[in-house]
């Protein structure tokens, strides 16, 4: 199987997703920096409900907050706000901008990342197109997205021919994370299994799925 390639800034490890529905606007840097703290090594910014000017406000602060700690920050769905706030990529769905077009306003050293679902056909067009990791979900369900279609751990296995970067994400969970990394996940993206509590909880989570990644992924290495 091939190894994927871990390039500007990426590596095996928690890549921790904000949802202000778990994160009221005054805690959203603070439990980030939790997340980070617990090893999170990749953060996406995911808001749908604020106004432009708080989007950039929120994610403008979550790329000081990440940029002082190492750790890349992705903006969803947006390259423009990726752009306008600083952040190092952004992370497409299959109805969003196309990576020409992010790469077009982001630039080559740019992290851009693309929902592929459940099927190796998606995650082959956008290795082809440019991307730089891939998104394979929902493998539980998901409060966050309950609708999207469902995923086989054995995509995970599958996409390893493409060199690139692979990402569970849907309903994961300290408890159900080591079976996907076994099957070839190079990050677990969390949501609720990460955010859902107080400040010292995200940390101990955080925490929890690094210890997975060090005990069964084979290019893991601590921050």
């Amino acid at each position: 199987m091939t190894r994927p390639v871990f390039a500007k800034g990426l590596r095996p490890g928690l890549y921790a997703i904000t949802d202000s529905h778990l994160l009221p606007q005054g805690q959203l840097v603070a439990a980030v920096a939790a997340a980070i703290r617990g090893g999170a090594v990749l953060v996406q910014y995911r808001e749908k409900n604020l106004g432009a000017a708080q989007r950039l406000g929120q994610a403008k602060a979550l790329a000081s907050l990440c940029r002082a700690e190492g750790v890349p920050l992705i903006i969803n769905d947006d390259p423009r706000l990726a752009a306008e706030s600083g952040a190092q990529g952004v992370h497409l769905g299959q109805s969003d901008a196309t990576v020409a077009e992010a790469r077009a306003l982001l630039g080559k050293d740019a992290i851009i990342g693309i929902t592929c679902h459940g099927r190796l056909e998606l995650a082959e067009k956008a290795a082809h197109l440019g991307a730089d990791y891939l998104a394979f979900g929902r493998f539980h369900e998901s409060a966050t997205k309950p609708g999207a279609p469902s995923a086989s751990p054995e995509v995970l296995t599958r996409a390893g021919g493409l060199g690139l970067p692979r990402t569970a994400i849907g309903g994961i969970t300290e408890t159900n994370g080591e079976p996907l990394i076994r099957a070839g996940a190079d990050l677990l993206a969390v949501v609720g299994g990460l955010f859902a509590g107080e400040a010292n909880e995200i940390e101990a989570r955080a925490r929890t799925f690094t210890r997975l990644f060090a005990e069964h992924h084979p290019c893991f290495r601590p921050r």
